[in-house]
């Protein structure tokens, strides 16, 4: 090793679902959204003022948390947003977790939590979930430097009642909680009623599932204004304009329009409880998902085989060869047309 290698810092990175290209390939690993943004994103998107282009954006993104404040009900100054809850994610866990007791968070989750926590230095420990794949709330009412869950959870798909969701953030009033709600509009209650209750909890959510806009990369955060000048202070430190000004605009359009959100995630949660229906005839077994994936073990096909054997046809889901999911594909929820050729395909590959 070179003198100047040895000042490197070295971390296992965040391996991201892939991104494949192709005219007839059916993607359903990601978890993206099968329909389009909101009808006004589109409209916005072509009468964009491209000479704003030029000029840095406002780095207070004050049009963004505008119309998000209006929209859940909160003062402007509980509002933060990032480059999607990755951003939002990472700058809470930079600026909240800085103990030297160990944060929680569990040990079947989105793996990101692992990554950020040993690229920042920051202690952890990852109770089990159950038997059942279930977050085990008792197991958070030990002594931490801070909480962090995603509900529902991922890769699992498995929700938290509100009531447990507030168990687990009384019994750790001292530290910042933090609500991981990804998928939260597939079904479900939010946190955000809690606020009200206690200061130290933070919500956060992603436009890039129920809304459609993984590309534009946007997420929020929404807590105790205490809590927000703080995540600010830290977004200053480290790149004043973090959202784009396209990223601005076109999110605080798709706010707007509320009738288009929720048919579209009806859509998906029709869908879903279809593909459970579909899915059990065909020998899987899975987790009861309340979110836009199902989690799905096969009674005889190993995942690994059922895996390589979709991605040679075309059809993408995604495998995690880890302890205790090694036998489960994630799939996420398509179209009905994407979902039907998944089944034919499952029908014909069982019968071998």
């Amino acid at each position: 090793m070179k003198m100047w290698e040895k000042n490197i810092r070295r971390v296992v990175p965040y391996v991201p679902g892939d991104q494949p290209s192709g005219d007839r390939l059916i993607k359903l690993n990601t978890n993206e959204n099968p329909y389009p943004p909101a009808p006004g994103v589109e409209k916005a998107l072509r009468e964009m003022d491209y000479d704003r282009l030029r000029k840095y954006p406002d780095p207070a993104a004050r049009a963004l948390t505008g119309s998000l404040a209006e929209y859940y009900g909160v003062g402007t100054d509980q509002v933060f947003v990032g480059v999607g809850s990755d951003d939002v994610l990472a700058m809470a866990f930079l600026t909240f977790f800085n103990s030297s007791k160990p944060v929680l968070f569990p040990d079947v989750t989105y793996s990101f939590y692992k990554v950020w926590a040993e690229l920042f230095g920051i202690p952890y420990e990852t109770p089990a979930l159950d038997d059942d794949f279930r977050i085990c709330g008792a197991d958070y009412y030990r002594e931490n430097g801070g909480v962090i869950f995603p509900n529902p959870n991922a890769p699992t798909g498995l929700l938290l009642g509100l009531d447990q969701v507030e168990d687990i953030v009384w019994h750790n009033q001292d530290v910042v909680v933090i609500v991981d709600e990804a998928y939260i509009d597939f079904g479900g209650d939010s946190a955000l009623p809690l606020l009200e209750r206690y200061e130290n909890l933070l919500v956060v959510q992603t436009f890039s599932k129920a809304r459609s806009m993984a590309g534009m990369r946007i997420g929020f955060a929404i807590g105790n204004p205490s809590l927000i000048r703080a995540l600010n202070d830290v977004k200053y430190s480290y790149n004043s304009y973090t959202m784009n000004m396209p990223s601005l605009v076109l999110g605080a359009e798709s706010v707007k329009d509320e009738r288009y959100f929720r048919n579209t995630v009806a859509k998906i949660v029709d869908t879903r409880e279809r593909a459970k229906s579909r899915l059990r005839r065909l020998g899987f077994s899975f987790p009861d998902s309340m979110s836009n994936f199902i989690f799905a073990r096969h009674e005889t096909a190993p995942a690994s085989e059922l895996f390589e054997a979709l991605k040679e046809r075309q059809i993408y889901v995604r495998y995690f060869a880890q302890p205790r999911l090694e036998n489960y594909l994630r799939i996420t929820i398509g179209t009905d047309e994407e979902m039907e050729e998944l089944y034919h395909f499952l029908e014909d590959y069982l019968k071998r």
